[in-house]
Formats: structure tokens, sequence, C-alpha cells
């Protein structure tokens, strides 16, 4: 990617160096991996993680976040890398909402080791990036980074992007109304119907990350041969049946939340083909459920 040109953005907060260890279990790198893959990609909520993780039900001590600008975040290429990135959704959002006649509040992003405290509870770094519409927070441990490299397949700047590009797109997603519609479809639906709301909510998140890319890419031409194949691997390694498959050796479609690894490049490049949301119709009825 080339982003040597994009604004950085100042929405990024660093909770690194916030004390937020674990107790209780110590996992090892490859406890954490696994437990990343089922929590994230299986749809365990990241306070039921850390419940699990903790065990002895002890709370993870936290302090309040500071600007990854402050000294060490701004000359770590990675904070750099998330600035870039976030700056340039930050840029497509904002042009295309108003185009709608609507304003974009941007989200912040918090960086995270280990463990952090949001408004959707205690989530430790197995839970996975994650974005939690009651503080309207993206979080991010860049560890995984370096595990969606060696553990995913999918290395490279754009499959980095991806992965917020997609967690962003669960902002839009809130800003939009559409988050409180399909929580209270889910709600209103069994479980295996409050998954397939959750599939097409998270489809949904993909399209909208391709929708980026192409605007991005169309403004300040970021893309580079080999970015779009990058982003596709991203999207395809994450599906919920070749995840199934590898660490269950069976793959159980009532249990998908997140959408097999055919439909989310699926998504992805529909939202990238296009560059509207009008074409991330997962729900059938229009983007707006």
């Amino acid at each position: 990617m080339k982003l040597d040109d994009s604004r950085r953005s100042d929405n990024v907060e660093d909770d690194r160096g916030g004390g937020g260890g674990i107790r209780g279990i110590h996992l090892g790198l490859g406890g954490t991996v696994v437990l990343l893959v089922v929590g994230y990609f299986m749809g365990i909520s990241p306070s039921t993680m850390l419940s699990f993780i903790n065990g002895d039900g002890q709370q993870v001590s936290t302090q309040a976040p500071t600007p990854a600008t402050s000294a060490g975040g701004a000359n770590d290429p990675q904070v750099d890398f998330v600035r870039a990135v976030l700056g340039e959704t930050e840029d497509v959002w904002g042009a295309y909402f108003n185009k709608m006649g609507k304003t974009y509040v941007p989200p912040k992003l918090v960086l995270f080791s280990y463990s952090v405290e949001s408004a959707c509870g205690m989530a430790s770094s197995a839970a996975g990036p994650f974005y939690c519409p009651g503080d309207r927070k993206v979080y991010l441990d860049l560890a995984f980074f370096n595990q969606l490299s060696t553990e995913f397949g999918a290395p490279g700047d754009f499959a980095r992007a991806y992965v917020i590009a997609h967690e962003v797109g669960h902002h839009v997603q809130n800003l939009l109304g559409i988050t409180d519609k399909a929580s209270s479809a889910e709600q209103a639906a069994g479980k295996v119907g409050a998954n397939k709301v959750s599939v097409q909510v998270e489809l949904q998140a993909d399209c909208f990350a391709g929708v980026w890319a192409e605007e991005a890419n169309q403004a300040r031409h970021i893309m580079e041969p080999g970015d779009l194949e990058s982003g596709l691997t991203a999207a395809s390694s994450v599906g919920d049946d070749t995840l199934q498959k590898e660490h269950q050796g069976m793959v159980v479609p009532d249990s998908f939340t997140h959408g097999t690894s055919a439909q989310r490049v699926k998504w992805f490049k529909r939202g990238f083909e296009s560059g509207k949301i009008d074409a991330c119709d997962t729900f059938g009825a229009g983007a707006s459920l």
C-alpha cells in the first residue's frame, strides 16, 4: 500500500501501557491463537472469553488511554500504519456521508495489549479486534497482525488494512442505525436465527470494507499490485467454514456467525467493485434492514 501521503488520524489511543495484564490462567502463544480464532471468529463475546481466561473473576486494571502520537507511539511503524489507514477511512466515509446529507463521526481506535475494558465489557487479546457500539470505539492488539500473517496465511499491508476497515464498517453500520435493528432481530430470533443475522451483519461489514478500499484508491491511489489479492486472502482465511474445519475437523453451518470464506470474499469484492453501500444489501431488504 502507498500511504506516505495519507493523512494520519488523531483518533488513535494507545492503551498498551495501561497495566492491563491478565491474571489467572496464563496462556502461551499456541493457546492464545486457538482462543483468538474461537473467540473472535466463532462469535464468542469478548467478555465471555475474558471470564474464561481470568478464571478467578479478578478485574483487569486499566489506565486512561493516551494519544498514539505521544512518546514512542509516533515512531512505531505499526502505529503509524494504523493511523494512516484510520485516516483514510475517516476521509472516505466523511465524504461519503456528506454526499448522503449526513455527518460522519469517526470512531476512536484503541490499541491495547493483553486486555482492555470497553463499554461492551472486559476483553482479552484472545477475542481479537472488535468494535464496541456502546462507546463507538475499535479495539486492536497489534499482535493480531502477526497472527494474521503467520497463523491465517494472510500477510501484507492490505490484509491488515482490511481488518481495520472491517471494524470501521461496523461503526458505519452503527451510525446508519443498522446495528440496533440487527440487535433487535437477533433477540427476536432463536439461536440459529440470531447466528444468521450475525452473518449478515459481518458480511455487510466486509462489503463496507470493500467500498472503502475502492473509494480510497480512486481518491488517492493507495493500492499497489497484489493488494486486492492480499485483502481477498484475508477475507477467505477467516471464513467460519475454513476455521471450523481447521480447528474442529468438521463444519457446522448452523453455528456460523461471520460467513463462509466464499461469502466473505464475495461481499468484499462486491463492495470493492461497486464502491457503493447500496450494493451491500446482505439482508435482502435494503442496507438498513
